[in-house]
Formats: C-alpha cells, sequence, structure tokens
C-alpha cells in the first residue's frame, strides 16, 4: 500500500515532469552542457548566464524520464538567482540526497531541497539516480564552461 506522503511525492514528481519550469529552447554554445544517459537515453542540452558569482538564469531543454524532467525543474526553482556558492551547497545537498540509498538525512538538507526533497526515494535505486542527477551535471558542467570564457574574455 502506498503511504499517504509517497501518493504526494508521486504527485509532486508527476507535476514538474508535465510542467517542466525553465525549460526553453537552448542554442549549444561553448558554454552550453549537452548531458545524456545512455542507460534509458534522457537527455538535456543546458546553458547558464552568470552576472558576476550569481546564477541570473538558465534555460535547459531535454526529454526523458519522468524523474529526469521533474529533476531538471525542480533544480531551476532552486538555483535560479542564487549565488554561486549557494548553488554549490544545494549541489551537494541533492548530490548527498541521491547517494543516500533511502536513509535518512538531516532535515536541513531536505528542506533546503524543497520540492526536490520528493526524489529521495530515487536514491534507492541506483539505475534512478542518473536520471535524477542529469541535469545537476549539466549545470555544473555549463558554470564550468562559463567560468572559463569569462576568465579569458
Amino acid at each position: 500500500m502506498v503511504s499517504a506522503l509517497d501518493q504526494l511525492y508521486q504527485q509532486v514528481i508527476m507535476d514538474h515532469a508535465a510542467e517542466k519550469h525553465g525549460s526553453s529552447p537552448v542554442t549549444p554554445s561553448d558554454t552550453s552542457s549537452y548531458q545524456v544517459n545512455p542507460t534509458c537515453g534522457d537527455e538535456v542540452t543546458l546553458a547558464v548566464t552568470l552576472e558576476g558569482d550569481t546564477l541570473a538564469d538558465l534555460a535547459w531543454q531535454g526529454q526523458g524520464c519522468s524523474i529526469s524532467q521533474a529533476s531538471l525543474s525542480m533544480m531551476n526553482d532552486l538555483v535560479a538567482g542564487k549565488s554561486l556558492a549557494e548553488v554549490e551547497q544545494l549541489w551537494n545537498n541533492f548530490d548527498q540526497m541521491m547517494h543516500s540509498r533511502g536513509l535518512e538525512l538531516p532535515d536541513e538538507v531536505l528542506d533546503s531541497l524543497e520540492d526536490a526533497a520528493s526524489l529521495q526515494g530515487t536514491s534507492k535505486f541506483p539505475n534512478r539516480v542518473k536520471c535524477a542527477l542529469l541535469g545537476w551535471m549539466a549545470l555544473r558542467e555549463s558554470i564550468a564552461k562559463t567560468q572559463a570564457r569569462q576568465e579569458h574574455e
């Protein structure tokens, strides 16, 4: 039997997968990141705009399972407008959750992740962890590429 909390989490994931917050056309460039999960075919192209040490904007376009698409939507809501230090902390919290294998995490970690905490159950399924992390990997690579480009300008 599925608990009420599991049902709520499933609904949050399905809502984000359908709404795809932040999804918009992305023109591939030397600062965008294209990531693919060869296991299941999920893919994303993501680009960021940095203003100083702030993630001013991000855009992504992708396709795949509801976990990858929901994770991208949730990530968009979490990181847009945040400082790079805050983005790094959110990445660390999300990565910790994804590698927890369903074990309990401190409330402050889950609270910081807002809707993305609904993906905690995914950590019990190693083949699905890659789906949830796909967008985060693209985000980190795009930030690194954008910073490198700015250093050379």
